[in-house]
Parts: C-alpha cells; structure tokens; sequence
C-alpha cells in the first residue's frame, strides 16, 4: 500500500513534481533513483536482550544507498516514530544546498506522523560513506546503513571489480535503549562503557560473508559506532586499503586496521587460504577494557568451522595506529570521480588565507556534564541556523559567536557559529589536550589531512606537513594530547556542521556550524531553500518558492 501525504496525496506524485521541478537544476544526463523509506520502532535483540530499535523499512541496519557519481537520490522518509526525526549523510557533500544536510542546524525535523523527500545529488564524488538519524540521541537505536558511489563506467578504477561488494557496518554497542542513554545525558551525567561492538547490527559470530577461493572481494567498513575507535581484522587475511571516504589510496596490505569512530574505508581481501571459515574480528582500540565481537569469512567450499582462537589486535598502542595514519596516502595517478588524476590538484602549492585552532574540552556548567570547542559548549537554537540565515531571522545565531583561537577560558553556553569566506583556502587544526582519541567530522567537505602528531601545534609544525600526497576525507581522528592539522577549499556554499563524532560528546555541546559565506544570491553559489522544506520554529509561516 503506497505511503500517504498528511492531506492524502499518494508519495508517488509528490516524488514526480520534485523530480520535476529540479530538472534544470540537475540536468538531463543525471540518472534520479528514488527510495521509499518507512522508519519504525521494532524490536531488536543485538547483543541477546531486547531492545527498541529504529527500523527502516523493517530492517536494522538500514538498506544500502547504491549509486553512480552525479546521480540525483529521490528519498522520501515517512516517519513512524512518536517523536520528530532527521537522516543526515555522512560525507555526502550537498553541493550548493546545505538544506538538504539533515542536521538541525540545517533542516527542520521531521513531525511524527509525516513525511520528507530528502533531495541529494553525489556530485562529482565517488566511495564508501553512510547516513544515521541526527536527533536526540536515535544513532544509538540504529536508523544507519551503508552510501556507496561508483564511478561512472568511463572513468577508469585503479583495481580490478571485485567479485562481490560487501557493506560492513561496525560500531559500539549498548544494550540500553536510546531513550535511557539521552535522559542520562540530559540529567548531565556521562555515559557508562558500552556493552558490546556489532558488525552489520550483530553480535558474536552473527554475520558470516560468503567468498570464492581465489577470489577477491570489497569490504566497505565504516565505523557506525558512538565513542570507540576500533580495529578490523580478517585471520590468516591481508587487507589491501583501495580507498578512503572518497579518495582512491595507495595500495598498502594490512593485517588488521584502525577505522575511527564516523570514518569509513575500503580493503580488498582476497580468498587465498585453504577452503575453510575464518574469523573476521572487531575490538575496542584506546580503551581501559577490551570488546571484541567476531563474524566469520566463509569459503564456498569450507572444510570446516573457524579454529583456534580469534587473531589479536592492538589495543592502546598509540604510535602503532599514528605510523598507520601517516601511511594511508592519496593515489596521485588514479582518477577520482573525473578521468583527471587526484594528483591534478596541488593544494600544497595554494597559499592559506586563514588559520582556525580548534581545542577541545570537558568540564560542568550549571552541575552538569558539557563538552566544548574553544569554551564554546553548542547550544541548539528553536530554528535551523539556515533557515535563519535565508530568511534572514535575527536573533538566532550571531556570525564570530566562536572565537578561531582557543580561549582558555571556562566553558560557556552559546550557539557557536565560525564565519569564513566563500572561496577561501584555510588550515584548520585540532589541538586535543585530553587524554581520549577524538575523531572529527565536516559535513559539506572533503579536507587534506596534511599532519598529525604529538604535543602542541604551533607554526613550526607546518614544516612536518605532507603537501604531496595527502588522503583527502571527511573525518579524521586526534591522538591524546596531539594535533592533527587539515587543509581545506571553502568552496561550498552553506552552514556547515563540524563535530565531534564522540556522539555524547557531540550531543553535549562538541559541535559548531561554519558559516561558508557570499554576498552573491546566485544559483550559481548556492541553491534557494527547497520548495518542499518544511519550515519550522522562527521559521514557520514563511514561504518556499511556489510548488
């Protein structure tokens, strides 16, 4: 039975007026593929108790986007829940249309009951990424699944096509229902240590991946997860890394991996072994206990069950997974979404227009738990930042409310909004003076990685940086008390969110929104709000373009 609009018009025909009414704006040669999405609560059983779990479309995790660079996703998303909901996509760029971004800062929820047609296009980018539901703590309920982007069939792959295409999902796990984790949030307190990792929404030995002998497979491994960094790791197997959120990499073979919380890669395996299972393992990395969860590679014509016990990983060993970090390197002669080589651009030549120092902290405000960037603990306004901004709503955030320095003050509240100009080309580094791996998202962006490493940054650190080859992605990890710096060309258009991917660090005030501005109104820049945007707090009553 089709999906209803609130005044019962049939979803199909909402689809076909937006497909539609983008037309000039995507252009005829973009293929549109269109998705239906019904998200429910359901019961799940992850780690063997019971849980309240986020469904879509019945399934946990959620179903995979497949797609071809350019191509125009059509998703409508009715919402099931009692409460209002957001998918956001992690390392889709949104290019010109922040809108579209599905975080609070950008998009009005969706109400219980109702429903939205997300409209994205994945221009020029190919890779391995992954959307999760935004609000109020539902990630730790699932509503996540795999986004993977081809290349267009003339543009040439620097592997041969595997035999098979394996999304796998891995994060930390609770076994405590998302409500219970947000109220513990929300009444200031931390969070306890998880209770379990999951590959796929499984537990131990809960997902099997079936292979070939002799043939070779890609596993697109993103870490869905809360808080933990963790390592990958198939028996017997080396992993050859291919790409990264995006960028094709030097062809290095590991035996076990570090995937950072909100970061997605690909590897290569190929069945070599004697025809038997194997144990295909995730553990904890930087953690004061160790989880482990296992999966199995299953041969087609396996002679037996997996034996002895799972392959250990590293555990704490910090300098294991920085030497690690620094090998993961850009491709230079492959081509990226365009047949042009990834080498082409040569953003160590670009001279930087700005420096922006982010520091993070943790401390209490008003007796409860707050986490900051710059002093700044991120408030969340009653009207999306963009919203604002379009219509031109005052009062709900103020451009420069985040100074690009540390402070070294005492934490405050505030609604921290970093203006930076449209078309600049800036280095912005993570200085992360505590004792925990923090891992950081730009949404809207791809940035150079140029360096990382222990201490304090400061200019004569530059002098270390990689202004050849660096892998460009949208999510990086800082070591305990280290830096990592990032070169990036502001050359989209929006309100932008930049986060700790630590989510209750994130939910407790670890965010900010870079303002990427233009005085320009043309489309050429920057897309008008979506004629199907709902409108909400401030906002409401205001008018999109005519339908």
């Amino acid at each position: 039975m089709p999906l209803k609009l609130a005044g019962g018009a049939p979803v199909g025909a909402l689809l076909l007026c937006v497909a539609i009414s983008l037309f000039h704006i995507a252009g005829a040669e973009d293929p549109y593929r269109f998705f239906n999405w019904n998200v429910t609560y359901g019961d799940i059983f992850p780690l063997g108790v019971r849980q309240r779990g986020i469904l879509i479309n019945g399934q946990f995790p959620g179903p995979d986007i497949h797609s071809v660079t350019n191509d125009n996703l059509i998703i409508n998303v009715f919402n099931s829940l009692d409460e209002p909901f957001l998918l956001s996509w992690n390392g889709i760029q949104q290019r010109r249309n922040s809108f579209e971004d599905g975080v609070f800062g950008t998009t009005c929820p969706i109400p219980p009951g109702r429903n939205f047609t997300y409209i994205l296009q994945v221009k020029d980018q190919i890779g391995s990424f992954y959307y999760f539901p935004s609000l109020a703590f539902h990630k730790a309920a699932g509503g996540f699944g795999g986004i993977r982007i081809l290349s267009r069939p003339r543009i040439p792959v620097p592997f041969l096509d595997p035999a098979g295409d394996y999304t796998v999902l891995i994060g930390d796990w609770y076994k405590s229902n998302h409500t219970t984790l947000k109220a513990h949030l929300d009444r200031g307190k931390k969070l306890p240590f998880p209770d379990g990792v999951l590959i796929n929404g499984r537990g131990p030995n809960g997902v099997s991946f079936n292979v070939e002998q002799g043939k070779t497979y890609r596993l697109r491994i993103s870490n869905v997860g809360l808080q933990h960094s963790l390592n990958f790791r198939i028996q017997n197997h080396k992993m050859k890394l291919v790409e990264v959120e995006g960028t094709h990499t030097l062809q290095i073979s590991y035996s076990s991996i570090d995937v950072h919380v909100g970061q997605s890669i690909s590897v290569l395996v190929t069945a070599d072994q004697p025809a038997q299972d194997y144990y295909i393992v995730v553990s904890t990395r930087f953690s004061y206990k160790v989880l482990t969860t296992t999966g199995v590679l299953r041969y087609s014509n396996s002679a037996g069950p997996v034996s002895g016990p799972p392959p250990g990983g590293p555990t704490i060993q910090i300098d294991w997974s920085l030497n690690q970090a620094r090998s993961i390197r850009t491709n230079l002669t492959a081509s990226g979404p365009r047949p042009n080589p990834q080498g082409s651009y040569h953003y160590g030549l670009i001279n930087t227009t700005k420096t922006i120092i982010l520091a993070s902290s943790a401390g209490q405000v008003n007796g409860k738990q707050r986490y900051a960037i710059n002093s700044v603990s991120y408030v969340t306004p009653d009207t999306p930042l963009k919203l604002a901004d379009y219509f031109k709503i005052s009062g709900v955030f103020r451009p420069g409310s985040i100074s690009d320095r540390p402070t070294g003050g005492g934490i405050y509240l505030d609604t921290s909004v970093l203006q930076a100009d449209y078309r600049s080309f800036v280095e912005i580094v993570f200085q992360n003076n505590e004792n925990i791996v923090q891992s950081y998202h730009l949404d809207g962006y791809s940035f150079f990685v140029v360096g990382m490493d222990g201490g304090q940054w400061t200019p004569a650190s530059r002098n270390q940086y990689n202004l050849r080859d660096a892998v460009s992605r949208c999510t990086t990890q800082v070591y305990p008390m280290s830096w990592t710096a990032i070169y990036v060309a502001l050359d989209n258009v929006g309100m932008w969110n930049l986060r700790s991917e630590f989510w209750a660090r994130q939910y407790l005030g670890q965010q900010l929104y870079l303002r990427v501005y233009t005085a320009s109104t043309s489309i050429r820049d920057e897309f008008p709000v979506p004629k199907n945007a709902i409108l909400c707090g401030r906002a409401s009553g205001r008018h999109t373009r005519p339908l």
